[in-house]
């Protein structure tokens, strides 16, 4: 198959670049609207996902039997003052893909977010709850969420949550930064959620194009809950920090634009049961991640 990666350069298309040497049945394609080193030295080309003629050019001329879309607008507190470019890479551009590959009788995994829900349940929030996001970004996901199922019948939708890597901004680089900075940090302890590795996510994805697509929307995190401070104590621990203090915070004493769930953890058991995938546990997949920043 012709898969196209959309986002390459981001956390999840980077690790989707350095797992393509084990699927060598396929080409991938692996674009982004700005062009990097990539990983494992494949090509990478230019694709405004935000520009539909654009997108419909390019599916249909390297014929494409697959799109990932990884590329996204995650600068959740930005995006509050920012909604037209949040709409145009969240809303707009799944939709774009979307009916691209349908022309072709093709399917597409999309990731989308925990946002979608607004974190007043206790319990794991399943695939069959009802959305109701209280942000810009949030909002804008589900809205992509929907276009991404009205235009594309074969399309899998993976909401995720909390997503690190060796690569790009994330928290676990934040808090090793800011460890080596500072003698005190405060890291809020009220939003409970689950860390994602994003190779583990990665190889989910692959799994799934292995085992076949199969219609629908999937929870998948790593296996496990804890609270931003749970996180980055872990974090300290695993990489011998010492020096610095992390004190628990609430979420009143660190105000952000945007708001963020306060309870936003993912019931997993619908991807487990159809593809099969083991997923492993968040302290373990965290180790591995700072194991490889280390070297």
């Amino acid at each position: 198959m012709n898969i196209l990666i959309t986002g390459c350069n981001g956390q999840l298309g980077t690790e989707l670049q350095l797992l393509e040497k084990e699927y060598p049945q396929h080409t991938w394609i692996n674009t982004d609207v700005k062009l990097s080193d990539s990983p494992n030295g494949l090509p990478q080309q230019q694709l405004d996902i935000a520009n539909q003629l654009a997108v419909n050019q390019f599916v249909a001329q390297n014929q494409v039997d697959g799109i990932i879309n990884c590329a996204a607008y995650t600068a959740v507190d930005k995006a509050e003052s920012d909604r037209q470019m949040a709409t145009a890479l969240n809303t707009e551009a799944p939709a774009y893909l979307a009916a691209a590959i349908e022309k072709r009788g093709g399917w597409m995994i999309h990731i989308s977010t925990d946002y979608v829900f607004n974190g007043t349940k206790h319990t794991p929030y399943l695939e069959t709850d009802t959305p109701c996001p209280e942000s810009v970004y949030g909002s804008t996901k589900l809205a992509g969420e929907f276009g991404v199922q009205k235009f594309c019948q074969k399309s899998v939708i993976i909401r995720t949550a909390w997503l690190y890597s060796p690569f790009g901004n994330n928290f676990v680089k934040t808090m090793l930064r800011l460890g080596k900075e500072r003698e005190q940090l405060g890291v809020v302890v009220d939003q409970i959620g689950t860390p994602t590795y994003a190779r583990d996510l990665a190889q989910a994805i692959m799994t799934i194009i292995g085992k076949g697509i199969k219609p629908g929307i999937f929870n998948f995190t790593d296996e496990g809950v804890c609270s931003w401070y749970d996180f980055a104590c872990a974090i300290h621990r695993l990489t011998g920090i010492t020096t610095c203090k992390v004190n628990p915070i609430r979420t009143e004493d660190y105000p952000t634009p945007a708001h963020r769930p306060h309870f936003s953890v993912l019931d997993k058991s619908k991807i487990k049961q159809t593809f099969g995938i083991d997923i492993p546990q968040w302290h373990d997949a965290l180790a591995l991640c700072i194991d490889r920043l280390m070297k």
